[in-house]
């Protein structure tokens, strides 16, 4: 498992996420695009009387809040990375940005008025259960009531994905990181939230895009599937959203 908040304080770390994960025509840019018409899709009608604030934990470079810059009514980036930070603001992230510490207190949301949108993307997996929970705090604090707004969460390995068929293919070698619906399910139950949707944004593995005859068919597949929520239970990259129980 990754260790996000030390892997994040180098600079070059930073500028590879930056330029070459989500590199113009990869695997990384389809599925942003995918899941930046579905995010503001869900905007425009989860929220029809007030835009709402996001709010996105380990923000990173900002990616998560340039892809809903003019959707949603402001936005607070929190992470723990001065160096990811910086790279956020030099690339023109419109929103607030807050260092918060890595361990101690679940950090407070910015105080704002108005319905929210608590976000968070690549995250899950990277981390332990404990950053986990501290995710999901943090999203209640901002969300205290089903009617306060919406928590969308990025789980990039669904255990039960296509691509998890090839792990049997390589017994006794690492694997990717994976996580299952009910995992995060019941992760986000133990903070008082409940999954209202989930869609899925790649059936396909990033190896169908590195090949130049697969490509066009694992766009074209995915494109459709992101459509589709029922195929969000083999999907690779998963988004949930979810409102508070009570």
């Amino acid at each position: 498992m990754t260790n996000y908040a030390s892997v994040f304080q180098n600079a070059d770390a930073v500028e590879k996420y930056e330029t070459v994960t989500y590199a113009p025509d990869s695997y990384g840019s389809a599925i942003n695009e995918r899941q930046r018409a579905y995010l503001r899709h869900l905007i425009k009608r989860s929220f029809p009387v007030r835009r709402p604030v996001q709010h996105d934990f380990a923000c990173g470079t900002g990616r998560a809040i340039r892809l809903l810059h003019g959707a949603v009514r402001g936005a607070h980036g929190y992470d723990t990375s001065a160096e990811m930070l910086a790279k956020a603001a030099e690339v023109g992230t419109a929103a607030r940005l807050h260092r918060i510490a890595e361990d101690g207190p679940v950090p407070a949301p910015a105080h704002e008025e108005g319905p929210a949108l608590v976000t968070s993307f690549r995250l899950l997996l990277n981390v332990d259960e404990s950053v986990r929970h501290r995710l999901i705090g943090f999203a209640a604090q901002a969300l205290p009531d089903r009617d306060a707004g919406l928590l969308v969460v990025e789980n990039h390995g669904n255990r039960h994905s296509l691509r998890h068929l090839a792990a049997r293919r390589r017994s006794g070698r690492r694997w990717f990181a994976e996580l299952s619906h009910a995992e995060v399910s019941a992760l986000l139950a133990q903070h008082d939230f409940e999954i209202v949707e989930r869609r899925g944004f790649s059936m396909f593995p990033q190896s169908a895009y590195a090949r130049r005859w697969a490509r066009p068919v694992a766009r074209l597949v995915d494109r459709i599937a992101a459509r589709v929520p029922l195929l969000s239970a083999v999907a690779v990259n998963v988004l949930y959203v979810a409102r508070r129980h009570t």
